[in-house]
């Protein structure tokens, strides 16, 4: 085949219309799930909530890949599962399975060679088995403990070969499954964030004031009896664009902003004989070494601020951060 005389064939209209057709058959193939989720998607369901192991996924070839995936999304959704290859299982990987699990095979055709070798181990083990298939009179979903009809009414391949909206299928139906288990376990976004905690919202829920802030010498402070040329020093060096104010026990007063500095120079202060605790701001906006990184985003936001002053429960001076802090550790 002359790939090049092919390739020229094809317009760029061609082959838009090729793409959109491929997707509608696609679509047709997801709409072709919605009233086959009954009552044996329920028993799907109550079988991995019942599952006081693992969910073991497999499948062989495309639907490998699919089942891959579908293993990752239990798995990071609050339903402990893995994939085992099947052909890998017919030499040792059975072992993986014990008698506490619960196994989920992916065929499109329900007579996979490889998955049907291991089908007789499985049920000797007593472990419940959930089959998709795009076919129930196969020899997978007569031997399942539940089966799922995923079948299509045609694959997007012109040729009606390659797996694709089969796959599509077997994929979302798989989803669907994740969801409702992540919703009958009562998963939230904490749950979630311990799985993913190198992610943006791991940071953002499991990240702490404490694992941020800056602490000792980098925090920005003086006396109340501070002349106001050395509080600007102080916030020179410092870098944070602020500094508190605090007494001789390092609790909190006040603080004083390069917007405090704004407005007492548009006052007319004299920086040489002015003391901080005649220009600081009393109401100081605070928060806790203990608290979500999240909640000083929020503070900052509603606020218009971009810096703070972190204290304990006494209200004691015990660090500082700003914006760029929290940009740095990836929570903004």
């Amino acid at each position: 085949m002359n790939l090049g005389s092919v390739t020229a064939a094809l317009s760029d209209d061609a082959l838009v219309v090729l793409g959109r057709q491929a997707l509608s058959i696609e679509i047709e193939g997801l709409r072709a799930q919605l009233p086959r989720l009954g009552d044996d998607f329920a028993r799907a369901c109550r079988v991995c909530l019942d599952c006081a192991g693992r969910i073991v996924v497999t499948g062989m070839g495309k639907s490998g890949h699919i089942g891959g995936k579908i293993a990752a999304t239990l798995a990071s959704t609050g339903t402990p599962a893995f994939f085992v290859h099947p052909g890998e299982a017919s030499h040792g990987d059975i072992g993986m399975i014990t008698r506490q699990d619960a196994v989920l095979a992916l065929s499109n055709s329900g007579e996979t060679n490889e998955i049907l070798t291991i089908v007789p181990i499985i049920k000797r083990l007593g472990v419940p088995l959930i089959a998709f298939t795009g076919n129930a009179a196969s020899a997978l979903a007569r031997v399942a403990t539940v089966h799922l009809d995923i079948g299509v009414p045609a694959e997007a391949c012109p040729l009606n070969l390659a797996p694709t909206a089969s796959t599509t299928a077997a994929l979302a139906v798989g989803d669907a499954l994740a969801v409702a288990l992540l919703k009958a376990r009562g998963f939230t976004e904490e749950d979630f964030a311990r799985s993913h905690p190198a992610g943006s919202l791991g940071r953002r829920l499991l990240l702490h004031v404490k694992d941020v802030m800056r602490t000792g010498a980098a925090v920005p402070k003086v006396l109340a009896d501070t002349l106001l040329a050395e509080g600007l020093l102080e916030m020179t060096r410092k870098g944070l664009g602020m500094t508190a104010i605090v007494d001789d026990t390092d609790r909190v007063l006040g603080v004083f902003t390069d917007g405090d500095l704004r407005r007492a120079l548009d006052g007319a202060t004299d920086l040489r004989v002015s003391r901080m605790q005649e220009v600081m701001t009393r109401q100081v906006k605070t928060v806790q070494a203990g608290s979500l990184a999240a909640e000083a985003v929020h503070i900052m936001e509603t606020h218009r601020i971009t810096a703070l002053i972190v204290v304990d429960s006494h209200g004691v001076l015990v660090g500082a951060l700003n914006v760029h802090d929290l940009l740095r550790a990836g929570v903004v």
